[in-house]
């Protein structure tokens, strides 16, 4: 899938805002904040469960790789998640 295309999708769903669940939650992580060199998604099937985390990696921006991008647009489409949450900016690690 184009990368554009994923990121439209995926920015369509986070304004929607809650809708129930299940719920997915975007996280960037990197060394700065202008690069984000990993993203977890976390997945929430009911109120109340444990979320199930994937993490993904890249020696880029994870947000630029089209790879990493059209992964996530399928997790949600499999899953069948309601809510897409994106969490604001890179939070910086080392």
């Amino acid at each position: 899938m184009n990368l554009e295309k994923s990121k439209k999708r995926i920015a369509k769903k986070v304004k929607m805002g809650f809708q129930g669940y299940p719920v997915i939650s975007l996280s960037y992580f990197g060394g700065t904040t202008d690069r984000a060199e990993k993203v977890a998604v976390s997945f929430v099937a009911e109120e109340g469960d444990a979320p199930m985390v994937e993490q993904f990696h890249s020696k880029t921006d994870a947000r630029e790789d089209q790879v990493i991008q059209s992964a996530i647009v399928k997790m949600i489409e499999r899953s069948e998640a309601k809510t897409i949450k994106q969490a604001e900016g890179v939070e910086v690690v080392k």
